[in-house]
């Protein structure tokens, strides 16, 4: 018999939102299994399998969205799934048809896994307010009822379009999935704007270089002049509430309200680390980029979800991380 709550598989387990997922839930007394890709070191995954009680309760899997018949040994016994796996890499540029069929035949072989256990009873798939933001019609705010237009991303090819098509497609497949088979398993998706917060993986997280371009030299990596923003904990606690809640369906974002702009992060920055130099207000007014609007997660609150951190502390704790990890 499991012990604790019971054994859940979470997918990708290398990284950032993964781990921390991870850590949470034998934080919270439940048992995991979870997926890396193969080749992955001992030493590589020693931020997983050091964490508290890891040595007891978790175990490790090899599984490729490539082969999506490779995560059934992991989704065996479970009596749930989290999919945050992802099967792209922000520094590569790979044609967008190609990994939409991955992302997609990724998530459904896991969906079918899950069915054919006969243990895993819902399944929460992690998805991107890329499949939200980029409709092109100017929109104050965003909830679950919005969709990246397709034709408009090929048109206009925004920040990281490629994978905002696979984003978007692959959220419908699964949501379509979810309609067809209602009767054998339970799938909600959680919709992430920026994460951002401390982390325990192997490298700096994509979204904490994007979230602060200036510290780490590179203003390429694709600027957004304001963005909303969560907590990675946040995050980790929404998942865990969404496989615990009692009739959760569809939808649902997960993201403070509101959004900063550059000049409020570099006010925060200025005020609790004066050592590191800061564009003034001015450069910042000229720099060419992309806004996010605020994205709504009443639905998530409507149902009991309370979020522990305010923009303030996820800024000041990414960035406690980072100096504490050698990476400023």
């Amino acid at each position: 018999m499991e012990e604790g709550k019971g054994r859940v598989c979470v997918t990708g387990g290398g990284g950032f939102i993964a781990s921390m997922i991870i850590r949470r839930l034998l934080l919270e007394g439940y048992s995991v299994n979870t997926t890396v890709r193969p080749g992955k070191s001992k030493k590589d995954l020693s931020f997983l399998t050091n964490l508290p009680g890891a040595s007891r309760t978790l175990q490790v899997f090899n599984a490729d969205l490539n082969n999506p018949e490779s995560f059934i040994p992991a989704i065996e016994g479970c009596i749930g799934v989290f999919h945050t796996a992802t099967p792209y890499d922000m520094q590569k540029d790979e044609d967008e048809k190609i990994l939409t069929k991955r992302a997609i035949g990724g998530a459904l072989g896991i969906l079918n896994a899950s069915i054919s256990s006969k243990t895993v009873k819902r399944v929460v798939y992690t998805a991107s307010a890329a499949a939200i933001i980029n409709s092109g019609k100017e929109v104050e705010e965003l909830d679950e009822s919005h969709w990246s237009d397709i034709d408009f991303m090929y048109k206009t090819k925004p920040f990281a379009w490629t994978i905002a098509i696979s984003q978007t497609l692959t959220e419908k497949a699964v949501l379509e999935f979810a309609a067809q088979h209602e009767n054998e398993l339970d799938v909600v998706t959680l919709i992430l704007p920026y994460v951002i917060g401390p982390f325990i993986c192997s490298k700096l997280p994509d979204s904490v270089q994007f979230a602060f371009p200036w510290l780490f030299g590179d203003y390429q990596l694709g600027i957004f002049l304001r963005f909303p923003l969560v907590h990675v904990d946040d995050v980790a606690r929404a998942h865990i509430f969404l496989l615990e809640h009692p009739n959760p369906k569809g939808r649902f974002n997960c993201s403070l309200s509101g959004t900063v702009t550059f000049e409020e992060i570099a006010d925060i920055l200025r005020s609790k680390y004066p050592e590191f130099q800061m564009p003034t207000l001015e450069s910042l007014k000229e720099i060419a980029g992309w806004t996010i609007p605020s994205i709504n997660s009443k639905k998530l609150k409507d149902a009991g979800f309370k979020y522990n951190y305010g923009t303030k502390e996820i800024i000041e704790e990414t960035i406690q991380c980072c100096k504490e990890n050698g990476y400023l």
